[in-house]
This record gives structure tokens, sequence and C-alpha cells, in this order.
């Protein structure tokens, strides 16, 4: 995939449309009485069972990996995944969703210092510039009000925004040696081993069979807002550096909002109308090749 092009941004801002609707299948799944841990299960396992049929068919060759990168994917299963996803919903009901979601997207901070730590990206004016509006944009869409924040919370959300970002640090090293999809199916593969002693799978099966509306969210929830993000933003991350990725993810909880306001009529102020703007041109401005007059300097 050619480094830079469309495509590639495409891709990263189609997986941030994905993770952005997941509340539309994962509230179906709760009022069936799944926990937030249940439902990451079933995230997980269908991904995992999904990526398996799909390598067995394309590529078997995909599923060899050398046991010396177990580390990388360990990593990505662990803390990318169940990490990530204790620590955010935790944060949910220790504060509330505008805090928790706020603190959530500190993870492009973490994502730009790590990434000019381990592979060398430069910090330019113009990521700065469209992480500033991103975030921004972010406290508007979530529509921040009062609220006491807890020092527990306030870790803990802090906690899920570093586990959100190191998806895009184990993701870029993976990737110089593995195909995404092979990063894909063995990160849901740890994640499902390590979940299913606390997920008591036979309440996860009655609660899916007992509602059908809870069994189609659930393959949504697998198809549309896991397994598809996860492909097109690790495809993506291949030739788009990953502080600039972190950023164009903000496109997520923009997509969330307006899937909120389409479906669920939540209410559309002026604060979340500014920030919807804001985070339209923060990606704009990450994709407006500033650098390139300067030869070498910049993207």
């Amino acid at each position: 995939m050619k480094r830079g092009g469309a495509l590639p941004v495409a891709l990263i801002l189609l997986a941030a449309a994905g993770w952005g609707v997941i509340g539309l299948f994962s509230r179906p799944m709760n009022a069936a009485g799944l926990s937030s841990l249940q439902v990451t299960f079933v995230r997980s396992v269908t991904v995992a069972a999904g990526m398996g049929v799909l390598l067995l068919v394309k590529d078997r060759s995909l599923f060899r990996i050398e046991w010396r990168d177990g580390w990388i994917f360990l990593g990505t299963g662990l803390i990318s995944i169940i990490f990530f996803n204790v620590c955010y919903f935790t944060t949910i009901q220790l504060t509330t969703l505008a805090v928790a979601s706020i603190l959530l997207y500190t993870a492009p901070c973490f994502v730009m210092l790590m990434s000019a730590v381990f592979f060398k990206e430069r910090i330019t004016a113009q990521k700065l510039a469209a992480l500033v509006l991103a975030f921004t944009g972010c406290v508007l869409v979530s529509g921040l009000g009062a609220g006491g924040v807890t020092p527990f919370g306030l870790l803990t959300g802090v906690c899920s925004g570093v586990g959100y970002a190191t998806y895009s640090i184990f993701g870029k090293v993976a990737l110089k040696k593995y195909h995404p999809f092979t990063l894909i199916f063995y990160t849901f593969v740890v994640s499902t081993v390590c979940l299913a002693p606390f997920a008591h799978i036979g309440a996860v099966t009655a609660a899916l069979a007992g509602s059908g509306q809870a069994a189609l969210a659930a393959l949504g929830l697998g198809a549309v807002s896991t397994f598809m993000p996860y492909v097109c933003y690790t495809t993506g991350l291949e030739s788009v550096e990953a502080g600039r990725a972190s950023v164009l993810a903000f496109f997520e909880p923009l997509v969330a909002t307006v899937a909120g306001i389409a479906v669920f009529h939540e209410p559309l102020g002026l604060k979340n109308a500014a920030g919807i703007a804001l985070i339209f041109i923060a990606i704009v401005l990450l994709n407006v090749p500033l650098g390139r007059r300067a030869g070498a300097k910049g993207e």
C-alpha cells in the first residue's frame, strides 16, 4: 500500500467510524444482562473465530509466527484489548461517559510520545495543532459538564488512554514482520483465552440464545464494530505514522455523536456542533501536506 496515500487514511477513518457506532450494538447486549467484560469477551471470540476462518480460506501460512515474537501478541491481547477495556469500563463506572471518553482520548498524546521514542517519528507543529483541535473537539462533543472525578477514576481513565495507545505501538512493531491479519488473529486469540475463565460463558450463551435482538447485536458488534475496524486500522497503520493514525481516530467520537443523534435522538447542542467542526478541521489539517514544501521537513 502506498505510504501517505489517500487509501490508508480512508481505512483509518472507516475504522474509527466502526468503533464510533459500538453503542448501537453494546446497548442491546447490556439490556440482555451481559456485563462489560462479557461484551468484551463476545467481541474477542467473534473476531478470533472470524479471522481464523478467513486465514484458513485465504492463506494458512499467515498462522505461522515465531515464538520469540510472542511478546508482541501478548502485548496487544493483554494490554491493548483487556487492560484497555477493563480500565475504560471502570472509568465509566467511577465518572461520567463524557469524562471517560475525554480521558480515553489522551491516547494520541501517548502514541506521539512513544512513536517519537521507539520509531523516531517527528512531533511536528502540524501534528500538535491537529491534536489540540481534535482533543478540544472531543471535549465539546462529549459535553463535559459538572461532576466530581475521583483520583482513582482519573487514574483508570488515563490508563485506558495508555492501553488504547499501545495497539498502535505494538502494531507498528508487528507489521514490520507479519501480515495485518496475523496480528489481529493472535491479538484476539490471546484476549479470548485470557477472558474465558471470567466471562461465565454459559451465562453469555443463555443471554444471547434468549434474545434475538441481543444475538443480532453480538454479530453486529463483532463484524461492524470490531472485525472491520481492526482490519481497516491495522492495514492503514502499515502506511501511516502511528501518531498521525491516532489523531485520525478522533473521528470515532464524532461518529458516535452523530449516531446518538440519528438513532437514539440525543440532542445536538451548539457545543456538540462546534466540536464536530473542530474534529473535521483537525482531520483536514493533518492531511494537508504542509511539510512537502520544505523537502525533507514534516511528513
